[in-house]
């Protein structure tokens, strides 16, 4: 898991420009508009559930470093012996041995495409516990938002909305617009 999650990263780039629409869509549609923000960044620094999950991972991370190093290490001392006693093997102890270090070097590269290729296993779990981070977050902010009488909530690390309140959602309206002005006619 990154710092900050790689969810939330992904969420900002894309989000930036969405907020800005969305901010001004929302502000000419209803003037009273109560708006909150959150700080993401600090949130994933001092949240301890977040700083545990990251723990978590980084452990997990450590073992699969630490697992692979073994692997290569296998690998390397396999080439050694390769190198050393070629010259002095039979045919067949040439052939067994070279059909090790063959078995290693695969058993070696499946291994690190497993877990760091893409949809590895670190993908697959640093997405498995960001996303429970942030679901946690999301649901605190709605909490929060509704407590507070909020509206709209940004985060202002990422520059994205993290909550919104149904009512001032205007797709099924803007829909209608477009579909109207595709069709040649207006609705209003």
């Amino acid at each position: 898991m990154t710092r900050h999650g790689s969810r939330w990263g992904r969420l900002a780039r894309r989000g930036a420009t969405g907020l800005l629409l969305a901010a001004c869509v929302v502000a000419s549609a209803r003037a009273d508009v109560r708006l909150g923000y959150i700080d993401s960044a600090r949130i994933w620094v001092e949240y301890k559930d977040a700083q545990e999950a990251q723990q978590r991972f980084d452990r997990q991370v450590q073992g699969w470093r630490d697992e692979a190093a073994e692997k290569e290490k296998a690998v390397n001392q396999l080439r050694q012996q390769v190198k050393d006693q070629s010259p002095v093997l039979s045919a067949l102890k040439r052939q067994e041995l070279d059909s090790s270090l063959q078995k290693a070097i695969s058993d070696y590269e499946k291994f690190v495409q497993d877990v760091w290729g893409q949809d590895g296993r670190a993908s697959q779990e640093n997405a498995r516990a960001t996303d429970e981070i942030v679901n946690q977050v999301r649901r605190a902010v709605e909490k929060v938002a509704g407590q507070k009488g909020l509206d709209l909530v940004v985060d202002v690390t990422g520059g994205f909305v993290v909550y919104a309140d149904k009512t001032l959602d205007l797709t099924n309206d803007v829909q209608a617009e477009l579909n109207a002005n595709a069709t040649g006619t207006s609705p209003h």
